[in-house]
């Protein structure tokens, strides 16, 4: 990752695709690509008592995605990845927030084939629940690039 010094400082970087203890589904590179979710890790200058923002940038969210909740992407195109702000304390590592991105890419691509409805509330990180359906979005060759449910943006 690369270090940029403005405002509190960020991270601009790529993630691995499959940072989890489990081994990786078949088909995954060929739903999101051999390279992880391109990522800037931004910091504000309450870190550590406030959880550092984490925008994806590669697949960058769309519009329409930054404005229904189901896609798990905040308005400003950061990702939420608590559940609420308690969850952050102040004394958690960031490498909690990082796999929870590096799930959200694989849940996007489940979302951009029709796969699932909504991002799951628990993230992929420890579950295992989707694992199945890398495959099944890979043969419907649905890019990720394509704007959700057939809306144009």
């Amino acid at each position: 990752m690369e270090w940029h010094g403005r405002g509190a400082g960020a991270w601009v970087g790529r993630l691995h695709r499959w940072p989890f203890a489990r081994s990786e589904p078949p088909r995954l590179v060929d739903l999101i690509g051999f390279d992880g979710l391109k990522v800037e890790v931004e910091y504000g200058h309450a870190y550590p008592m406030v959880a550092p923002l984490i925008r994806p940038l590669d697949p960058e969210p769309g519009l329409l995605e930054r404005t229904n909740h189901k896609w798990h992407v905040m308005g400003d195109g950061s990702l939420c990845l608590l559940q609420d702000d308690a969850a952050w304390t102040g004394r958690e590592s960031i490498v909690g927030l990082l796999l929870k991105a590096a799930g959200w890419r694989v849940e996007y691509a489940l979302m951009k084939a029709d796969l699932i409805d909504a991002m799951t509330l628990r993230g992929i990180v420890d579950d295992d629940q989707l694992d199945h359906l890398v495959a099944l979005a890979a043969d419907s060759g649905t890019a990720d690039d394509e704007p959700p449910d057939g809306v144009s943006e």
